[in-house]
């Protein structure tokens, strides 16, 4: 079994009206992308769901409930294996102006802005990574009805 590396949980964040939210991002010399919001599990993180939570809070400035664990993805690296857990949940609140963290204190960064899209114009944005893409446009409808 080899070693995990890096264990990270993202947010397929959706408002009231069922569109995405999705960080866009910009960075100097390479063509922009879409990721959802989320990052590395630290170790004051009791669950997958507090990481969400916290990183929910620091990149968007947002309160989510409905938190549903719908895919799972890996990549390899000379070092071992970093995982990214993903969940579908529902946003509850946002305050854009709460948003915190290097990505918004260092400007060479780039940008990331948070633009809301339908699950049916997931395919015209490169959404990274492209697995989660992938599944997303295949799931849609089902991804939809697991609030109902």
């Amino acid at each position: 079994m080899r070693k995990v590396i890096r264990r990270s949980v993202r947010g397929l964040l959706t408002d009231d009206t069922g569109r995405l939210l999705l960080i866009r991002r910009t960075r100097p010399g390479l063509a922009p992308y879409w990721t959802v919001p989320g990052g590395g599990v630290e170790p004051g993180d009791a669950t997958l769901q507090d990481t969400l939570a916290r990183e929910l809070r620091e990149e968007l400035g947002a309160v989510a409930d409905d938190l549903e664990q719908v895919f799972l993805h890996s990549s390899s690296t000379p070092e071992g294996l970093a995982v990214q857990h993903f969940f579908w949940c529902r946003l509850v609140s946002l305050d854009e102006e709460a948003r915190t963290g290097e990505e918004f204190t260092d400007a060479s960064r780039g940008g990331y802005d948070l633009e809301r899209i339908s699950l049916d114009e997931v395919e015209r944005v490169d959404l990274k990574p492209k697995e989660l893409k992938d599944f997303v446009v295949r799931n849609a409808e089902a991804l939809l009805s697991v609030r109902v």
